[in-house]
């Protein structure tokens, strides 16, 4: 526990300090005095100027007495919902006005608008500037004549300047433009320019200075100036609370400095402005809720970060002492942990966040929701890929392989063992090996049962028949018709048994065994407490083709690595064949469960609630047949995931915190089993969100995942190719270039899982579903990676018109992209999978058909049940 604890204090530091170094706290100028003007538009959240209702007069009031306090006036845009009370209300408060007219959406709304601004003008002393339009020629509503037009009409009523705001190179596109006017009004906003913010106020002098030079002697106003305090970047710009707070008060000062006249955008944030992208609701000095965010004087920091890092600081310290909680690390592992779940936790803290500094309507509210459990689901499972990664590589050696020990001796009367051997319509050649290596084991007590099961063609069961009855006494043949697929047929040989058998092993049909295997294992039993023992899967046909080597090293993942930790705290996973099975605990527990289609699985956890142990070998002392295609590989994993999803409804309560049945080490590995499986699920469920979300975001404008949403995805995918590169080299006996087809084979079962989790949460008896090994493949024409392949290619296509559409290089988007390539590659390699399987069968056939390599001519196994 003091491993755990300086662990957990020592990354706790560093994610402080971290903290600490990225926070963004400024020192700018100081603003002394009052601002001279600030945009003022009084839409409050949940109001929007389309819906056309007044704005209450004392709403007016409170707003614009929070603007006199550090301003001396106010600019706005029109004059409808109650904003052409403005001027009187402001006088009221010693605010001047610069009062506009919105221009360009109907004829009869220019006219109103500019009789209503002329009549405030001639009413209202305070009024200091008529702007007859903002940014109308920007938007091309219309012509330049067309304005200067509608100029000089304002001009001939009333007696103070008359202008219209607009972009500083419209102003140089239209020099006839300045000549209608009094001044220049001129909007110069960095951020749209994508100006980086250490740039912003140099910019904007130096534009200042160009329409000088372009204009001398004209009256030069900054009638817009603003930076965003939150949103996507724009090139280098990127905005935030401190750039903008700096920005800000540094063109204030540069501005008194120099006697520039300015308008400031805004005075309050503006919900309603979705139509100017992410930053358009954030260009407010103070919030929607009329709080000021930042101060004037004094240095400025970001008012979220402290409690953030609280937050991040709390939860990683939390999520280390809950995940070490049951273990004995040492240094080395508990600080691989402690600082994996700090940094995971930084990423739930800036997710967590998002509602707190972004404003939020129903449809962001649920799509952040959706995505912040993701973020959670994600966190959970790859701290235990990293915890994994970390006890391999920093832990003590296992303690608890049978191998690694000294050889217990055979008894003098060693105990009966009868070897159980199912069969179903399997190849009868394949079958008969496997008998002839039992017959050849060095043990002197021993019976084998083989059950030809639901199997009534005698082509598959008259030569294994006939090869029993060669071998002796010893071999017996049921060749019988049950229920309850392979947990049917085991339960008929319990049945069928020795009276005075005492252990039970199952091997495979295709099994063929090493001489040592039940003169090695057997004595273990002489302890009363294990309840089984549990050899490695192989294969004896790893190196018989391309396909078979990558799924053999697929394989040999699981029975070196995850088999091999699991076996330090008794948690291993009974997975049938070249299991041995004490007889008793297998009947005291009614033997074969015939409700589930993982009948082996569910066995071995049953025998560690009734209190059994179990123990595990590294050493193979069998070797099997791999899956003849890839169609029949993904058909094994679809039951071994659905199988979980059964375990999981029947045996859920064993590994909740009151129940006692199993150890909390035991719960942890069966739960992080599980979850594996589950994450499996999530990660094909969220690609398939975020592909339907690309539209939305090319489309119809909607936001883009956050960081704090696409981050943790790109973490995960990082630390599982570390956890499969390093423990690989740690623990399997492979070369290194094998190792990517491992890690190809894996990711290429990603959909097959996930269909398996999401029938297993709806449907609870789907058939057993038969491995084709042995040349039992049947020939067919569809394409086993159909579908993976149309997500794969959608995914990368998406990823690659994010990126080439990304113009403004927005980090969002480019992320996003990075996030949906990666969610490619599990649905592009079942692709690959696919194609090393039609090239290697074209290459026998002795000429490369295109239409076989591309998938359009395929092989599928059969998927028949059993009866």
């Amino acid at each position: 526990m003091r491993a755990v604890l300086v662990a957990a204090l020592v990354a706790a530091v560093v994610h402080a300090a971290g903290w600490f170094v990225f926070a963004k706290n400024e020192l700018p100028a100081d603003v002394t005095g009052e601002i001279s003007y600030l945009s003022y538009s009084p839409y409050a959240p949940g109001s929007d100027p389309k819906d056309r209702e007044p704005v209450p007069v004392e709403q007016l009031k409170r707003d614009l007495g929070v603007i006199a306090n550090v301003s001396r006036g106010v600019r706005t845009y029109s004059v409808i919902d109650g904003v052409d009370e403005v001027p009187a209300l402001a006088a009221k408060m010693g605010l001047n006005v610069i009062v506009g007219a919105w221009i360009g959406d109907t004829e009869e709304r220019d006219r109103h608008e500019m009789e209503t601004v002329v009549a405030l003008a001639k009413k209202n002393r305070n009024v200091r500037s008529v702007l007859v339009g903002n940014e109308v020629l920007l938007r091309g509503e219309r012509t330049v004549d067309e304005m200067m037009a509608m100029i000089r009409e304002v001009k001939k009523q009333v007696r103070v300047p008359v202008s219209t705001g607009e972009i500083w190179y419209q102003w140089l596109q239209y020099p006839e433009l300045a000549k209608a006017v009094d001044y220049i009004a001129v909007h110069i906003l960095p951020y749209w320019e994508g100006v980086a913010a250490e740039d912003a106020v140099s910019y904007t002098i130096a534009k200042i200075e160009e329409l000088r030079k372009a204009f001398p002697g004209k009256r030069i106003v900054v009638a817009e100036f603003g930076w965003p305090s939150q949103g996507y970047n724009n090139l280098a710009a990127v905005p935030s609370a401190t750039s903008q707070a700096k920005i800000l008060r540094d063109f204030l000062a540069e501005a008194q400095r120099r006697g520039i006249e300015y308008n400031i955008v805004e005075a309050f944030d503006q919900v309603w402005k979705t139509n100017e992208g992410s930053v358009g609701a954030y260009w407010g000095m103070f919030d929607a809720h009329r709080n000021a965010k930042f101060s004037l004087t004094g240095p400025v920091a970001d008012k979220n970060t402290l409690w953030k890092a609280i937050v991040a600081i709390v939860l990683g310290t939390g999520l280390t002492l809950l995940g070490l909680r049951t273990r004995q690390p040492n240094y080395g592992h508990a600080m691989m942990f402690a600082l994996a779940g700090h940094g995971m936790a930084a990423g739930v803290a800036l997710a967590l966040a998002y509602p707190f500094e972004n404003y939020l309507n129903i449809g962001i509210a649920l799509t952040w929701a959706v995505g912040f459990v993701m973020v959670l689901l994600i966190t959970v499972m790859t701290l235990g890929k990293v915890h994994e990664l970390a006890e391999v590589l920093f832990g003590a050696k296992p303690r608890r392989l049978i191998g690694d020990t000294p050889a217990l001796p055979l008894p003098a009367s060693p105990p009966k063992v009868s070897i159980h051997v199912p069969a179903y319509r399997e190849q009868p050649a394949m079958v008969i090996e496997t008998l002839n290596s039992l017959a050849a084991l060095d043990y002197p007590n021993f019976e084998a049962i083989i059950i030809v099961n639901n199997t009534p063609e005698a082509f598959y069961s008259a030569p294994v028949a006939a090869r029993c009855r060669e071998l002796g006494d010893r071999f017996k043949f049921l060749n019988i018709t049950c229920s309850g697929f392979k947990a049917g047929a085991l339960n008929v040989a319990l049945q069928h048994t020795a009276a005075d058998a005492e252990v039970i092993a199952v091997i495979d049909a295709d099994y063929v065994v090493q001489p040592g295997w039940l003169k090695d294992l057997v004595p273990h039993f002489a302890d009363p407490t294990v309840g089984l023992i549990q050899a490695p899967q192989d294969h004896r046909d790893g190196a018989e083709s391309p396909l078979k080597r990558v799924m053999n090293a697929e394989y040999a993942g699981f029975f070196d690595i995850g088999m091999v930790q699991r076996n330090e705290d008794d948690a291993i996973i009974q997975h049938g064949t070249m299991c041995i099975v004490r007889r008793d605990a297998l009947e005291r527990l009614g033997g074969w469960s015939t409700e589930t289609i993982v009948e082996d699985t569910e066995l071995g956890l049953r025998l560690y609630e009734a209190g059994y142990q179990a123990l595990y070998t590294n050493v193979r002392y069998g070797h099997g047949l791999l899956p003849d295609t890839f169609s029949a590989f993904k058909t094994q994993r679809f039951r071994w995931a659905y199988g979980a999803m059964q375990i999981i409804r029947k045996h859920w309560q064993h590994v909740t915190p009151t129940s006692r049945t199993l150890t909390p080490r035991q719960k942890f590995h069966f739960i992080a089993g599980w979850s594996l499986w589950l994450a499996d699920a999530l990660g094909a469920l969220a690609s398939m969100m975020n592909l339907l979300w690309v539209p939305m975001v090319l489309f119809v404008g909607v936001i883009i995942p956050t960081v704090a949403f696409t981050v943790p995805i790109m973490t995960a995918f990082a630390v599982n190719v570390l956890h499969c590169g390093l423990l690989y080299a740690k623990r399997v006996r492979m070369p290194l270039k094998e190792v990517p087809g491992a890690a190809l084979a894996a990711m290429s079962l990603q959909l097959t899982v996930a269909r398996a989790v999401f029938a297993g949460l709806v449907r609870d008896r789907l058939p057993f579903l038969r491995t084709d090994k042995g040349g039992n493949a049947k020939r067919g024409r569809e394409n086993p990676a159909k579908w993976e392949t149309v997500f794969g290619v959608l995914l990368l296509a998406s990823a690659l018109v994010l990126e080439l559409t990304n113009e403004d290089r927005i980090t969002e988007m480019s992320l996003f992209a990075v996030t949906l390539a990666i969610q490619s590659l599990p649905f592009l390699a079942a692709s690959a999978m696919m194609l090393i399987e039609r090239f290697q069968k074209s290459q026998v056939c002795g000429a490369v058909q295109p239409a076989a390599v591309f998938g359009l001519e395929s092989a599928a196994d059969s998927m028949e049940p059993s009866r």
